[in-house]
């Protein structure tokens, strides 16, 4: 059996792509009992991020989905819909990631399930809050990286709007429903109640804009525009070295004028505009643009031996290609082969946080669609003539001999 901080605690995820999978497979890393209810067609985040070996397990499905069982039914049959019930009424969580009025078409809503099983936490993820005119607005991530604001940051800095080119919205969503499960469990243990909720990706991602950006525009009335003016400079990005770039962030005097030492430029310490933290953050582009021009007349190497000498931040800039082969990820045991069953031989990603109490011990390989449905519908009551029924029915799937 599995260990962790949630050993014992058992999981119905009804969700797909990435952000209720991510959660999800948080969950399962620390020792969640984890059952991924996929429909006959199953996942799409099966058919996405990258060409597998087998049709329905895409690299990305393999990394968000480890840890999970796969049961492959259609709620809509009355038989099916019944054993879902008969499995609510076992989960402490049941997460979702559909507009709510779905979840009601499906006789899913909160009332329901809360009527089924009163001490579950039931945890929605979806586009936006429903007290709003855009509740009903189908949502993928780049429309929340669009609508909040992300993408206007990035025509701020750089001209143009653009998308982060990673699912930034979904991948945030699914670490706050974590944070929020987790709560709702703890309060459980406390209260013996359970919970609903809600987790809007538009107002999440607002926050994380406007906490940063929201700037002067706090005070009422308004003691300037909107935009930290550092954070949207064009500035703000790696800075190219004399042979490549670096990552370099040098903000209090004790890092940055060791730098300008370094750079020659040692009597700008006592210049009006950079002789402070106060003073480099009014005339951030003027600092920001010195710095780039002397940061390329040295390699990269040069930088970061000056900045590990004086303990100022700075690391090696990474491509795709080379950050898979980055020293400190091997010296962590960062990636991790495998021996996928049907995939055979994959890298996988340890969790990247260590708690004391170590994480679950043993490694569930992503499944294929349908691949536990006959073991969680005994564990649901069902008998296997009752399976062998909604099998032959397509109300309930199983892996399709090779």
């Amino acid at each position: 059996m599995s260990k962790g901080m949630l050993a014992g605690v058992r999981v119905l995820d009804l969700t797909s792509v990435v952000i209720g999978p991510l959660c999800t497979q948080i969950l399962s890393d620390h020792g969640a009992e984890v059952i991924k209810v996929e429909s006959p067609t199953g996942d799409v985040g099966r058919h996405l991020g990258g060409r597998g070996r087998n049709p329905g397990m895409a690299p990305k499905f393999l990394h968000l989905n480890r840890n999970k069982r796969s049961i492959s039914i259609d709620v809509k049959n009355p038989k099916a819909y019944q054993a879902l019930v008969e499995l609510i009424k076992t989960a402490d969580v049941m997460t979702w990631n559909v507009r709510p009025k779905s979840m009601a078409r499906m006789k899913l809503s909160y009332e329901e399930v809360k009527a089924i099983n009163p001490k579950i936490i039931y945890c929605g993820m979806f586009g936006f809050g429903q007290g709003g005119r855009y509740a009903e607005i189908p949502a993928y991530d780049p429309i929340i990286q669009g609508s909040s604001g992300v993408a206007g940051l990035n025509e701020r800095a750089f001209g143009e709007p653009r998308y982060l080119p990673y699912v930034m919205a979904d991948r945030t969503g699914g670490l706050i429903a974590v944070q929020m499960i987790a709560m709702a469990l703890f309060n459980r243990e406390r209260t013996g109640e359970g919970q609903s909720i809600e987790i809007p990706m538009f107002e999440n991602m607002v926050t994380q804009v406007l906490t940063e950006h929201l700037y002067n525009h706090t005070f009422l009335p308004p003691l300037g525009g909107l935009g930290d003016p550092r954070l949207v400079n064009e500035f703000y990005a790696p800075s190219k070295t004399l042979d490549s770039y670096i990552c370099i962030s040098a903000n209090t005097d004790a890092q940055v004028f060791p730098l300008l030492d370094a750079m020659g430029l040692g009597h700008l310490k006592t210049d009006e505009r950079f002789c402070s933290v106060a003073a480099r953050f009014k005339n951030v582009h003027e600092y920001y643009a010195l710095r780039s021009e002397e940061l390329k007349k040295q390699t990269t190497q040069f930088w970061l031996d000056v900045c590990t000498e004086h303990d100022i931040p700075a690391a090696p800039y990474h491509t795709l290609e080379t950050l898979v082969d980055d020293p400190h990820l091997k010296d962590v045991g960062m990636l991790i082969k495998r021996v996928h069953p049907s995939e055979g031989e994959i890298w996988d990603l340890r969790p990247a946080n260590e708690v004391s109490s170590g994480h679950r011990q043993e490694w569930l390989p992503a499944p294929k669609l349908g691949q536990h449905t006959i073991e969680i519908l005994k564990e649901a009551g069902l008998s296997l003539e009752e399976i062998d029924e909604m099998i032959a029915q397509g109300s309930a799937k199983v892996p399709e001999q090779s």
